[in-house]
């Protein structure tokens, strides 16, 4: 169930499907709330749910991370309480760096986008509207991918006030070309642009029209937010509409509720426990030093894969002989689904085969997730 905030105050719309974008209000943020040091080799999911910084190459921009509360400005005044932060630590000036990108990446299933009807003659236009605050004004751009077929389009936009939560509603036109499929893999993406090198804007013109994806077209213009370390970029409020709209006519952001929110986005992440002394689920010691975990989880895109810190004896168990024996590293077992996951250990010790255990962290830098990412 969805709350839409319209002329009348927050109501509930039962007749109207889930957001397109999950986790759009970034009020999720399952794996950590701040991951400084970001930059070249960490793409990858750090703070909020469903967005994923990426990297191209070797960027000498370095980023913090984090998931911002938000207690004032426009965008708070919209209703939006969270917001991601992009904090920039150390600057680049894209000397020398042809091929160089740092973005922000939103991605879907290919089976939730059938609504657009890419690829046939009746396809749709895509609407992309977001809150944004950047200390860098001018040009800045957003693109959408079709992964499938290899297909983009940008839009530029243009920030105006420096350091101010302003409101964008960008329109894409449609695609008769290339369909994205039915499946669980990836299908639409949109990307935000944070910085690039000349390679993605030498081209004569934007990429303003669906086609094979151009490196050299595809962030035309724009700005440079990693230009000085005084730089920040804040997003919320991404919702992706069917058809074209203005900032007039945008159907009002669907909030949902918190819990809503927290299952839609564990389809792709499970945090299971952090810190010290957490309990994991009942284990069972099989035989020789192999102990095994059962996990029953909330069903997945796919088969997850594990996503843990881990060190010498930061797992343990406990149980019926009274002792505690502690185990160093976790695996996935090759029966698991994507509904139940089996981990176990080779690395444990002092058990009694066929005793039932319970498992649990035993540091406090202990942290494991299950991970099913587009």
């Amino acid at each position: 169930m969805a709350l839409v905030v319209g002329g009348n105050g927050v109501r509930t719309k039962l007749d109207k499907p889930a957001p397109l974008i999950i986790n759009g209000d970034m009020a999720i943020s399952q794996r950590s709330t701040s991951v400084t040091g970001i930059g070249d080799g960490d793409s990858g999911y750090h703070t909020i749910d469903r967005f994923r910084f990426e990297e191209g190459n070797t960027p000498a921009a370095v980023w913090t991370m984090t998931q911002e509360s938000l207690s004032s400005g426009n965008a708070y005044n919209a209703g939006f309480q969270k917001a991601l932060k992009m904090d920039c630590t150390t600057s680049d000036d894209l000397s020398n760096h042809g091929d160089i990108l740092n973005v922000i990446k939103y991605a879907t299933e290919q089976r939730d986008t059938h609504l657009f009807k890419k690829g046939t003659s009746n396809a749709e236009k895509y609407t992309v509207a977001f809150w944004i605050k950047a200390t860098k004004t001018g040009t800045h751009t957003c693109e959408l991918r079709d992964s499938t077929n290899d297909r983009a389009v940008s839009v530029a936009y243009t920030v105006s006030s420096s350091d101010t939560w302003e409101h964008k509603v960008l329109n894409f036109p449609a695609d008769t070309t290339g369909a994205t499929g039915t499946g669980t893999t990836k299908g639409l993406e949109i990307y935000w642009c944070l910085h690039h090198g000349g390679n993605y804007g030498s081209g004569s013109a934007l990429q303003t029209a669906w086609g094979g994806s151009a490196t050299n077209a595809r962030y035309k213009g724009q700005v440079n937010n990693a230009d000085s370390t005084s730089n920040n970029w804040h997003l919320t409020g991404v919702q992706l509409e069917v058809g074209e709209y203005d900032a007039t006519t945008i159907p009002p952001f669907q909030h949902e509720t918190y819990s809503d929110n927290l299952t839609r986005c564990m389809r792709y992440c499970q945090h299971i426990v952090s810190g010290n002394h957490k309990l994991i689920s009942y284990a069972h010691w099989a035989s020789g030093s192999q102990i095994t975990f059962i996990l029953n989880i909330l069903e997945m895109r796919d088969v997850p894969t594990i996503d843990y810190d881990n060190g010498n004896d930061y797992w343990a168990i406990g149980g019926s002989s009274g002792s505690t024996n502690t185990i160093d590293s976790l695996i996935i077992d090759g029966y698991s689904t994507n509904k139940c996951v089996g981990l176990y250990s080779g690395t444990a010790a002092g058990g009694t085969t066929g005793y039932a255990y319970y498992g649990f962290s035993d540091n406090a830098s202990a942290r494991l997730a299950l991970v099913s990412e587009l």
